[in-house]
């Protein structure tokens, strides 16, 4: 059964931001985009580095290190030289609080 963890007031992610937080051992970042939410792993699978520290522009974020390309709203790669997809978590807002399902 899965279990749900809140992460954050869903009013502390302002629009096109990226947050990190750490869920029982795992970074996840989260992405805040057109008022919708979505986690993904924090670690590019490329050469390890945090996606949270790279840019989001739409539902992209791109890895500061060397420019690899994951789609936030299901973890694939969308350009390399990462060819490992990054792990997506379903996100649930309970009124204003944002819970992911591990």
């Amino acid at each position: 059964m899965a279990e749900l963890v809140t992460l954050a007031d869903a009013h502390d992610l302002a629009e096109g931001d990226l947050h990190v937080f750490d869920v029982k051992g795992t970074r996840v970042a989260v992405a805040s985009v057109s008022d919708t939410f979505y986690a993904f792993d924090n670690t590019c699978t490329h050469l390890h580095c945090s996606l949270a520290e790279g840019e989001l522009d739409g539902t992209v974020v791109t890895c500061p290190c060397h420019g690899s390309q994951f789609d936030v709203t299901t973890g694939a790669v969308l350009r390399g030289p990462a060819r490992e997809s990054v792990r997506s978590y379903p996100v649930e807002r309970d009124g204003d609080r944002l819970q992911i399902e591990l």
